[in-house]
């Protein structure tokens, strides 16, 4: 997947809005203005996506393009490297679990709007 991909499956999704409120070359995608992904447009094609922590950690064992969140905290997110290997599902997949993690804290008026 590339940065445009990547941008396009998140921006389908439900209350979501985009902008760049740290700097020009970090897209923030955000549910309800809250962030769910982080998108560097210059550099290695990565993205950071939140992550319940046990999961998180596994995954980081398991894939060499899963790292600790660069910037974040590092137990609640990862860096996902876009010029490995990692399967297109997985990286959906990831991308699901983070929008859903950000969602489902939200207050019920936020989720039911």
């Amino acid at each position: 997947m590339n940065i445009e991909d990547i941008r396009d499956y998140c921006i389908a999704k439900a209350a979501v809005s985009e902008g760049f409120p740290f700097d020009e070359v970090t897209l923030i995608l955000k549910v309800h203005q809250k962030m769910f992904a982080l998108i560097s447009l210059n550099g290695p094609l990565r993205v950071n996506l939140k992550c319940e922590p046990e999961r998180a950690t596994a995954l980081r064992e398991q894939y060499t393009e899963i790292i600790p969140g660069y910037h974040m905290n590092k137990k609640h997110w990862n860096t996902v490297s876009l010029e490995g290997d990692l399967p297109i599902d997985l990286i959906k997949s990831l991308i699901d679990d983070s929008y859903n993690l950000v969602f489902n804290s939200l207050p019920k008026r936020l989720r039911e709007s």
